[in-house]
C-alpha cells in the first residue's frame, strides 16, 4: 500500500519519492501554514535554488549563507503569507540588518547613554551564547522531517538559540535602562519587551532553525545574563567613558575573547558573527572615549531626569529619519570599504592564497581580523565620525 502524499501536496503517480530525494513534511502545528513544492516538478534555476516551473508569486526558497558549503534543496509554496511574513520579521529581528537600524537610531535618535549600554549588554549576552553553542554542539533540526524556511546560519549549533537570547535580551535592557530615565508607564513597556521577545522566539521555530528547548534555553540564559551583568553596566561604561587606557584595555580584552571563540570548534558562521559582535563592541566603546575625551559627550545631569519624550512634528521625524538614512549610509560605506582593505592585507601578512575569497575568509588568520577591524570601524564611526558629521551639517 502506498504512503499518503504530505498535507497540502497532491498525489500523483510519482508518489511515494525515491530515497535519495526525500520530500519533507510540512508544518501541521502551525496549521499547516506551507507545504513543499512537488520534487518531481523542482528545476535548477542559475543561483542554484529549486523551485516549481509554475511556481507562482507564494513560492519560495530559504536564503542560504555565501560561505556555507550546505545547499539544503528545499523549495515551499506559502499558504499563509501573513504567519510567513509576521515570523519572517521576527527572525530580522535578530539579524545584522535590524542591527545596523536600531543601534544607531538609539544612539542618533533617541538617547546615547542608553544606547552604549545596551551594546555593552548586547555584546556579552551574544557571546557568550555564541561561545556555548560551540561549546554544547547540539545539531540543528534534522531536515526532513522538519521544513527550514531559513538555512543563512544553519552551519552553527542550536543550542542556545542566539536569535531568542538577543530577542530576550533587547527588549528587557530597554526597560530596565530606560524606565526611570523617561517618562513612561512600566506596564506599556512590559508589553512591548513580552511582545518582542514572544514574536523573535516564536519565529525561529516556525522558521524550523531551533527546537523549543532551545529557545526556552535562549530565553532563561539571557535573563541570567542581564541578572549578572545590568548591575555592573554603569561601571562598565564609566570605565569606557574615563579611564585612560581604556581604548588599549577594550581592544586587547575583546580580541582575546575572539582568539578564543575561534578556537572552540571548526569554521561555522558563529565565529565570524562573534567577531563582528566584538569589533562591534569595541569601536563604540573606543569612540564613545574619544567623545568623552573632547568634551562631545552631553548626557542629562540626574537632575533633569526623568526625561520626557519630544511631542512629534514633521521636523523631528524629518530630521530623525534624515539622521538614519545619511548615518547608515556611512557606515555602509565604512564597512565595505575596511572589507576591501582588510580581506588582501591579511591574506598577504599571513600569505594565503587570495584568488578564492571564499575559501579564504574561512581560515581563522583571514576572518578574525577582517571581521574585528571592520566591525570595529563601523563601531566607531557610529559613535564618533557621524555624529561628528552631523555636527557639521547642523543635524545633531
Amino acid at each position: 500500500m502506498k504512503p499518503a502524499a504530505p498535507i497540502g501536496c497532491a498525489p500523483s503517480s510519482d508518489w511515494p519519492p525515491s530515497p535519495w530525494r526525500p520530500i519533507p513534511r510540512s508544518l501541521p502545528e502551525l496549521g499547516p501554514a506551507l507545504t513543499l513544492a512537488s520534487a518531481r516538478q523542482r528545476v535548477e534555476r542559475p543561483n542554484g535554488v529549486r523551485r516549481s516551473p509554475d511556481a507562482g508569486w507564494g513560492q519560495r526558497a530559504p536564503r542560504r549563507n555565501s560561505l556555507s558549503d550546505e545547499d539544503l534543496r528545499q523549495a515551499f509554496a506559502i499558504r499563509r503569507p501573513a504567519l510567513y511574513y509576521l515570523f519572517s520579521l521576527g527572525t530580522e529581528l535578530g539579524n545584522e540588518l535590524f542591527y545596523i537600524l536600531f543601534f544607531p537610531f538609539c544612539i542618533w535618535n533617541w538617547d546615547a547613554w542608553l544606547g552604549r549600554r545596551l551594546i555593552i549588554l548586547w555584546v556579552w549576552v551574544m557571546y557568550l551564547g555564541q561561545c556555548t553553542k560551540d561549546m554544547v554542539r547540539w545539531p540543528r533540526p534534522a531536515s526532513p522531517p522538519v521544513l527550514k524556511l531559513e538555512v543563512f546560519y544553519n552551519s552553527e549549533y542550536s543550542m542556545p538559540s542566539t536569535h531568542a537570547m538577543s530577542g530576550t535580551a533587547i527588549p528587557l535592557a530597554l526597560v530596565l535602562l530606560s524606565y526611570g530615565r523617561w517618562q513612561y508607564p512600566l506596564i506599556y513597556g512590559l508589553i512591548f519587551a513580552v511582545c518582542w521577545c514572544s514574536l523573535v522566539c516564536f519565529s525561529r521555530i516556525y522558521m524550523g532553525m531551533h527546537s523549543i528547548l532551545d529557545v526556552i534555553v535562549g530565553f532563561l540564559y539571557a535573563i541570567l545574563i542581564l541578572v549578572v551583568f545590568h548591575p555592573a553596566v554603569d561601571l562598565i561604561d564609566n570605565f569606557n567613558l574615563t579611564y585612560k587606557y581604556a581604548p588599549l584595555i577594550i581592544i586587547s580584552l575583546h580580541l582575546a575573547l575572539g582568539i578564543f571563540s575561534f578556537t572552540l570548534d571548526t569554521w561555522s558562521t558563529s565565529r565570524g558573527d562573534t567577531a563582528q559582535i566584538l569589533g562591534c563592541g569595541a569601536g563604540v566603546a573606543c569612540g564613545s572615549h574619544i567623545n568623552y575625551v573632547l568634551g562631545l559627550t552631553v548626557d542629562p545631569s540626574p537632575d533633569a531626569l526623568p526625561l520626557a519624550f519630544s511631542p512629534f512634528t514633521v521636523t523631528l521625524f524629518g530630521k530623525a529619519i534624515l539622521r538614519l538614512l545619511i548615518g547608515v549610509v556611512c557606515l555602509l560605506l565604512t564597512k565595505i570599504a575596511m572589507k576591501k582593505v582588510t580581506i588582501p592585507l591579511a591574506c598577504k601578512l599571513f600569505c594565503i592564497p587570495c584568488d578564492n575569497i571564499r575559501q579564504a575568509r574561512q581560515r581563522m588568520e583571514v576572518e578574525l581580523p577582517y571581521r574585528y577591524i571592520t566591525y570595529g570601524m563601523v563601531g566607531f564611526s557610529l559613535m564618533f565620525f557621524v555624529p561628528c558629521l552631523f555636527l557639521l551639517i547642523g543635524l545633531s
